[in-house]
C-alpha cells in the first residue's frame, strides 16, 4: 500500500504546446472530441470524448464545469463534474473536486476534500474503463446425461432439479 508502485503517472508537460483551454467565462454547448490536452476553466455543457487511441487528458479547474459524460484517459479535476467519468488511465480527484455521477477507473487518486457523489468503480485492465460493457449471458436449461434438467451458462455451475 505505502510506497508501492502506484503504475504509471501522468506526465504534464508531454501535452505542453498541444493542449486546448476553455476559458473562465465561456460555456460551450456541445460534445468535444480532442486528443493533447484540453483544460476546461469555464462551463462544457456537453459530453468530453479523447481520440480513441490517444494518450489524451483532461484538466477541470476549480472554476471550471462539465454536465456531461466523460471518456478520456487521463483527467484530473479540481472542479464540478454533473455526468460519468471513465477514464481507462489515471484520475486524480484534486481537493475542490465535486462529481456527482459514477467514476469508472484505472488507477484514482483522490485528496482529502473531494468528493464524488455517486460510485467508484474500479476496472482491472487498463483501457477496460472506455470499453463497451458485455451484457451477461442468460443461463440455458437442457437435459442432462441422466435425463434430469440442469442448466448452464457464464459462471454457472450444472445443477439438477
Amino acid at each position: 500500500m505505502w510506497g508501492k508502485d502506484k503504475g504509471k503517472k501522468v506526465d504534464f508537460d508531454s501535452h505542453a504546446g498541444k493542449t486546448t483551454m476553455v476559458s473562465k467565462g465561456t460555456e460551450i454547448s456541445g460534445d468535444i472530441v480532442f486528443e493533447g490536452g484540453l483544460l476546461v476553466e469555464g462551463t462544457v455543457k456537453g459530453n468530453i470524448h479523447a481520440t480513441p487511441g490517444s494518450e489524451a487528458l483532461l484538466r477541470l479547474s476549480e472554476a471550471g464545469v462539465i454536465e456531461g459524460e466523460i471518456r478520456v484517459p487521463n483527467v484530473v479535476i479540481n472542479g464540478k463534474v454533473l455526468g460519468n467519468v471513465y477514464s481507462p488511465g489515471h484520475v486524480e480527484l484534486a481537493s475542490k473536486a465535486v462529481v456527482n455521477g459514477n467514476v469508472h477507473y484505472h488507477l484514482i487518486e483522490m485528496v482529502m476534500g473531494s468528493e464524488v457523489n455517486g460510485s467508484l468503480v474500479h476496472d482491472q485492465s487498463e483501457g477496460a474503463a472506455s470499453a463497451p460493457v458485455q451484457e451477461p449471458r442468460l443461463a440455458k436449461k437442457g437435459k442432462g446425461k441422466g435425463g434430469e434438467t440442469v442448466e448452464t451458462g457464464d459462471n454457472m455451475a450444472a445443477k439438477s432439479s
